[in-house]
């Protein structure tokens, strides 16, 4: 990765107009941000020896070659801003691009073929999953798939949501989302469930998380419903297996386990903070879900008692009266653990004269 003077430096960056080859974007001095660049791999100046077909003994198309295009359009298009014919605005950043580059997006595409100027200007007041950096990675594969190897756990998301809003980035959208799913985990589940708040559906006052989702995370079109149930399937299966919220002794009424292994008792107690937390459509959903590894309708009744309890001491549960109920008979598959809720009246005062 490189940095200091190069493409996409602040919007008060002194920008060098001649658009010769040696022009370098960007501000004055080093960037006060690190600059999400790849570096491009090294390419070979010698005698290609591509391994193609040939006609009349002359190679004619040599891959080394198109690699050398490639990097060099990467380095002194994308990072240096070199010969560039416009001029993009996004999230306080300046970058000098190419209209030809630019096209391989639909929505660059649209906005240059409606614009009558070479000046373009981004809004993304509205879309809070784009990043300064998850923006640039996605410009930058616009020049180059070297960029994708820029993605990891902490950008992945903001990457995901840039591919998808320039449209044309099927690759680099589906690495995106695999590095989204593989950070799926304990440590992250507070951001995650941050997401789930997010991603409100219509379906969500049945207790459905399905649906087309609306709001912020719309943005990611259908990989925003797929992220909801990857978050779901990992709160309801991969989550208490994982930590082993469950033994063989069921957990007594004051949430401990009744045998003496530590490991049961902080994984019981991890699923219960977590669950304490989260949307009530979210956790009546988990805790009615048939393939939460509770093991039996007791244990599941007994969890989901513990979890409303420890409810009451957060957001998610001081604003409602929840409850969960323990049905007797046949279950048709289902869960015979119910969970309702109850909006708490607001206390009426009463004026005196």
């Amino acid at each position: 990765m490189e940095f200091g003077i190069v493409n996409g430096g602040s919007q008060n960056g002194i920008i060098n107009g001649d658009g010769g080859a040696h022009s370098v974007n960007g501000s004055a001095g080093p960037s006060r941000y690190p600059q999400p660049y790849a570096t491009p791999p090294a390419t070979h100046h010698g005698p290609s020896t591509p391994n193609t077909s040939t006609q009349d003994g002359l190679h004619y198309h040599s891959p080394s070659h198109n690699e050398q295009i490639v990097n060099h359009i990467y380095t002194s298009g994308f990072q240096h801003g070199n010969y560039a014919d416009i001029n993009l605005h996004v999230l306080n950043r300046h970058y000098r691009l190419h209209a030809i580059i630019l096209s391989r997006s639909p929505y660059l595409a649209h906005l240059i073929n409606t614009t009558n100027t070479n000046t373009l200007f981004i809004p993304l007041e509205h879309e809070p999953l784009i990043t300064e950096e998850g923006f640039a990675v996605a410009l930058g594969y616009l020049y180059s798939s070297v960029s994708m190897s820029l993605i990891n756990r902490r950008n992945a998301r903001a990457v995901l949501a840039a591919a998808c809003l320039l449209g044309g980035m099927d690759d680099l959208a589906i690495t995106a989302y695999q590095h989204c799913r593989e950070s799926i985990a304990v440590d992250t589940m507070s951001e995650w469930l941050q997401f789930l708040e997010s991603t409100a559906t219509p379906d969500d006052a049945t207790g459905n998380p399905s649906g087309m989702v609306t709001g912020p995370a719309a943005v990611l079109g259908p990989y925003a419903k797929r992220l909801r149930d990857d978050v779901f399937s990992f709160l309801v299966v991969n989550l208490p297996i994982s930590i082993q919220a469950f033994s063989s002794r069921p957990p007594s009424a004051n949430g401990q386990t009744s045998g003496e292994a530590e490991s049961t008792e902080s994984g019981f107690d991890t699923l219960l903070r977590i669950y304490s937390m989260l949307p009530f459509d979210i956790f009546k959903h988990a805790v009615e879900s048939p393939a939460f590894p509770a093991g039996n309708d007791q244990a599941r009744f007994r969890f989901a008692k513990e979890a409303i309890a420890a409810r009451k001491k957060t957001p998610a549960g001081r604003e409602a009266e929840e409850t969960v109920v323990l049905a007797f008979g046949k279950s048709d598959g289902g869960s015979a653990v119910h969970v309702t809720r109850k909006m708490r009246k607001r206390p009426l005062w009463k004026v005196t004269k």
